[in-house]
């Protein structure tokens, strides 16, 4: 990441920095149902990024081998609130919701962060930013 932001302005580097603290994609929430369904994996898009206007929300469910041939990756969104906040809040890290269990974007396979990565800085209009 540090040889990418040598070549950019200030203002570009402080963007990045709020969006990507220390590579992490900050306006995610990501749910692991345990592989009772082929899309284990759920990251549910977050903040602002404005794609279709306010009021939409986008989110991706995979396979741990998202890539794969016989893998799995489907993106899909929600005119009304984000897919995982059925009362008022989504749950906190380590607890449950109808999509599994809340985990922390470092604990999803590599194939997948790298599928939230590009879905993170197509949404928020980034330099492309890889693992």
């Amino acid at each position: 990441m540090q040889e990418r932001l040598k070549n950019m302005t200030k203002a570009q580097k402080d963007r990045v920095s709020r969006l990507l603290p220390n590579g992490i994609p900050r306006w995610i929430r990501c749910y692991d149902n345990g592989g009772e369904t082929i899309d284990q994996y759920t990251v549910v898009y977050t903040g602002r990024y404005g794609r279709y206007g306010s009021g939409f929300h986008e989110f991706v469910g995979m396979s741990d081998n998202p890539y794969h041939p016989q893998g799995y990756c489907q993106h899909g969104g929600n005119s009304n609130q984000s897919i995982d906040i059925t009362t008022s809040w989504p749950p906190a890290i380590g607890r449950k919701c109808y999509l599994g269990t809340r985990i922390k974007f470092e604990d999803l396979p590599k194939d997948c962060q790298e599928v939230v990565l590009e879905d993170y800085n197509n949404l928020w209009n980034i330099e492309e930013y890889k693992l």
